[in-house]
């Protein structure tokens, strides 16, 4: 058992596209039929705080990553500072009402998850979400920092994510949530179609069923994120990528050559370079030119995800080169 997806360097991603896709759906679904049926498969107060080992990783943080954000505590029963934070954790966990779980784990019985986190000392706290993991802060931290830090978890995880947490029942028995199945919704079929088209290097095909859906629902966060990688992806399908560095390299001014290399350093992963590009080629265009480099930046910036901080930044330098 290995935590899988730890690297939050990537972009394009179409496993994590699929699971964010589906973590949002499957979330709100649940959450929705849970209220309808008065409660029923809620968890209780007692089942947002869990106790975790390597063996039972996988199922207790990873899959359920895929539901809720997940927040670990690793700790020691030797730690002082953990004594005062885990109890802090514990309280947050319930009043935050299954927006996040709460996974503890013991350092001295896990040396291998300790290892895998790159914990240097404790107590120090992490979170999963949607697979991917986020390091959060490490030794002891005020309440108010604390609350600050969640709150901003929590936004990310429903905003680019999609995931809406657990509903909680406080007359649930602990551990009694019912697995059942969850419902299908109306894009579903659309949704998954565009991502098996995805898988298959149909990206013409994604385009289109991403469309088809925000045709009818022009908010569809999903259908948002996967249009924008479907299109990045069918851009440079084909391209020669030595050949345009080298344009790009020797035809500065050159627009679509610049736009063209950006959108090779985004699927590779190099985030900052394609950016960088943009913002400088914004500063030394006027008109039209400068126009269509501004909207596929913005384009870019779907791709990566409003929250990013590396599109936040990518923001400001843009603004600063306009204005």
């Amino acid at each position: 058992m290995q935590p899988r997806n730890m690297s939050t360097s990537g972009v394009v991603d179409l496993a994590a596209v699929k699971a964010a896709q589906e973590a949002k759906t499957k979330a709100e679904q649940a959450r929705a039929e849970a209220a309808r049926q008065g409660g029923a498969g809620a968890v209780s107060p007692a089942d947002l705080v869990i106790d975790v080992d390597e063996a039972g990783f996988e199922r207790d943080v990873l899959q359920r990553s895929a539901e809720v954000p997940v927040v670990i505590d690793f700790w020691a029963e030797w730690c002082q500072p953990c004594k005062q934070l885990s109890p802090v954790l514990e309280r947050l966990a319930v009043e935050y009402d299954g927006r996040f779980l709460l996974a503890k784990i013991d350092v001295d019985a896990n040396q291998m998850l300790m290892q895998q986190f790159g914990v240097q000392g404790i107590p120090a706290v992490f979170a999963v979400v949607a697979g991917q993991a986020l390091p959060l802060f490490q030794g002891a931290a005020g309440e108010q920092q604390i609350r600050e830090t969640l709150d901003q978890l929590v936004q990310v995880a429903e905003q680019r994510f999609g995931l809406t947490g657990l509903v909680v029942d406080p007359d649930a028995q602990p551990g009694a949530a019912a697995e059942r199945e969850v419902p299908a919704g109306p894009y579903d079929a659309l949704l998954e179609a565009a991502v098996q088209a995805l898988d298959a290097g149909d990206f013409g095909g994604a385009v289109q069923a991403y469309k088809n859906v925000l045709s009818d629902d022009p908010a569809n966060t999903e259908a948002k994120l996967g249009l924008a990688q479907a299109e990045l992806l069918q851009r440079v399908q084909g391209m020669d990528p030595q050949q345009v560095r080298k344009e790009a390299a020797e035809k500065p001014g050159d627009v679509d050559a610049q736009i063209a290399a950006a959108d090779l350093d985004l699927v590779g992963g190099h985030v900052e370079d394609a950016f960088g590009r943009l913002i400088e080629t914004v500063q030394r265009t006027v008109g039209d030119d400068r126009d269509a480099v501004r909207r596929r930046l913005l384009e870019l910036f779907e791709v990566v995800g409003p929250e990013d901080p590396r599109v936040v930044g990518a923001r400001r330098a843009l603004a600063r080169a306009l204005f």
